[in-house]
């Protein structure tokens, strides 16, 4: 078990804070038992240690330089207090002033949080990770630093803590330990937002202190707003990637597929994560096919941003989040098109419908929809028929949390595959009380230094309990299972974690989306749309 850390800890500097050990991970079931069976965790190397602020666990994400003067420590405490302060103003943070506040003011610290979080569940209960660790260190500093008269009485009435270099490097890593799931704001009896909480700091530190993982801000959302894809694609790129999978659908399948673009008046503005056209085709593949068959009037954009539903600013940056957003509906707008559709991807849903709810106004709210309610409305429409018995092998169902638990959008997917898939099986828990991926937040595309191995080994370890356990029945590489994963951020996560584990191999378990499961149960395309192969 690990050392318990009082929380005033984290403002004493040492070589490292915490550590978790490999016996103190919650075990795995078969065939993954004898803890043997996991990959070694890379240590952080000395030269990594020595050149960047490394003392908070096992791992890093930000890669933080270390401060060459006091002076510039002092200045970087002083951008950080001034940003802490901009948070509680209306004018800096009307959109989560509120629940802001009532989660800084009240927290009755009864640590049903800390049963529902699936990073301090599977670290053996290592103290840094329970929800209200992080947020008890920023509860303190702003009693003690923000409230009125609270060096006073701050430190008497909610305990203290002292503001330093440490306490901040170790913050803002600390950061970027929570997938902010909100499983945890789920539980709470009084309604404190643990997950809120750990965005308004990634916030605080990007927007004060320039201070944010690379693959969110350099190369997601600045890359997106600057080419037009935070995969890098371009215009002309992404028409030929398309074009590509066009072709190689229609062979598939046996269908005419040719992607529409820029159809004005279009019913549908379909809007992917651009991940899914490089890594995962078929899923593009399998939207056209679907579409083509159903008769449905849609179209993808060619214009910059249009076509990449990501935005990562939703994990950091208010701002970066709201200029993608609103160049999501500019586009709709110009091609006056009834509605948008995302495809599969959670945090692109949460992203361009609940979030951008606050700065999409006027004529720029446009109407949005879950792709999870466009296939159910297809699948039972009447207009395509479909054989249930192609896809008769064992199937589970991941629940994104940004688009179960923080949508409500539990049904329509498991009405399809209820449908479709004579074997499925839920995993335990479900729908609202699902475990994350253990990628959320952006970590399925974190991989510096070695945070891959902490990512796998403690983020995800909960989810990798639940899909072994959902298929315990028959663990046999000769029989084929599919776990479905309706968002292209889990399936990255999923892909690195089955593979870490090397469970293709040894467990026969490929991921995939939704509409690759319909697409293969239509009767008229040809059989096998779904390859069982690793990819």
């Amino acid at each position: 078990m690990a050392t318990k850390k009082k929380i005033e800890d984290i403002s004493k500097p040492s070589d490292q804070l915490s550590s978790v050990a490999k016996e103190d991970l919650t075990p795995f079931p078969e065939p993954l038992a004898d803890p043997a069976d996991s990959p070694e965790w890379k240590p952080l190397t000395e030269e990594a240690k020595k050149e960047h602020e490394a003392t908070l666990d096992d791992t890093m994400v930000l890669g933080l330089k270390k401060p060459k003067t006091k002076e510039e420590e002092e200045e970087l405490v002083n951008k950080f207090l001034n940003g802490l302060r901009k948070l509680f103003t209306k004018e800096n943070n009307w959109p989560f002033l509120q629940p802001l506040v009532l989660s800084m003011e009240h927290c009755a610290k009864c640590q049903t949080c800390s049963k529902a979080c699936h990073i301090f569940e599977a670290s053996g209960g290592n103290e840094i990770y329970r929800p209200t660790y992080r947020s008890e260190v920023l509860r303190r500093i702003y009693h003690k630093y923000i409230k009125p008269g609270g060096k006073l009485l701050g430190k008497w009435q909610h305990g203290d803590i002292d503001l330093n270099w440490t306490t901040i490097a170790r913050l803002a890593e600390l950061a970027y330990r929570c997938n902010i799931c909100r499983r945890c704001a789920q539980t709470c009896p009084i309604g404190v937002d643990n997950g809120l909480i750990t965005h308004e700091l990634r916030k605080l530190f990007s927007q004060e202190m320039g201070i944010s993982a690379k693959e969110l801000h350099d190369n997601g959302s600045m890359l997106q707003l600057k080419v037009g894809s935070s995969t890098g694609m371009n215009t002309m790129v992404v028409k030929d990637n398309i074009e590509f999978i066009d072709e190689d659908t229609s062979e598939r399948t046996g269908m005419s597929i040719k992607t529409p673009w820029d159809k004005e008046g279009a019913d549908i503005l379909l809007i992917h994560n651009a991940g899914e056209i490089l890594a995962w085709p078929e899923n593009h593949g399998a939207f056209a096919a679907l579409f083509e068959a159903a008769g449905v009037s849609w179209t993808l954009s060619s214009e910059a941003v249009g076509y990449d539903s990501i935005n990562y600013g939703l994990w950091y940056d208010d701002f970066q989040l709201a200029r993608v957003a609103i160049k999501h509906a500019q586009i709709a707008k110009k091609l006056k098109v009834k509605k948008i559709v995302l495809g599969e991807c959670g945090h692109a849903h949460k992203a361009l419908t609940v979030i951008a709810d606050r700065v999409l106004t006027g004529d720029l709210n446009i109407p949005r929809e879950s792709c999870m309610t466009t296939m159910r409305d297809i699948v039972f429409s009447g207009k395509i028929q479909f054989d249930p018995a192609r896809n008769d092998f064992p199937v589970t169902l991941h629940d994104p949390c940004n688009l179960v638990r923080l949508m409500g959008v539990v049904e329509p997917q498991r009405e399809i595959i209820r449908h479709l898939c004579p074997k499925f099986r839920e995993m335990t828990p479900h729908g609202v009380d699902n475990y994350c991926c253990g990628g959320g937040s952006g970590f399925a595309i974190m991989t510096q230094f070695n945070f891959a191995d902490w990512r796998h080994q403690v983020a995800g370890r909960k989810k990798l309990q639940q899909v072994l356990n959902a298929f315990s029945d028959d663990l046999s590489p000769d029989t084929h299972k599919y776990l479905c994963a309706p968002c292209s951020n889990c399936k990255g996560q999923l892909r690195d974690i089955l593979q870490y584990y090397d469970l293709w191999e040894k467990c026969g378990i490929l991921y995939g989306g939704l509409v690759e499961l319909i697409v293969n149960a239509m009767t008229d395309v040809k059989p096998g749309y779904i390859e069982w192969e690793w990819r």
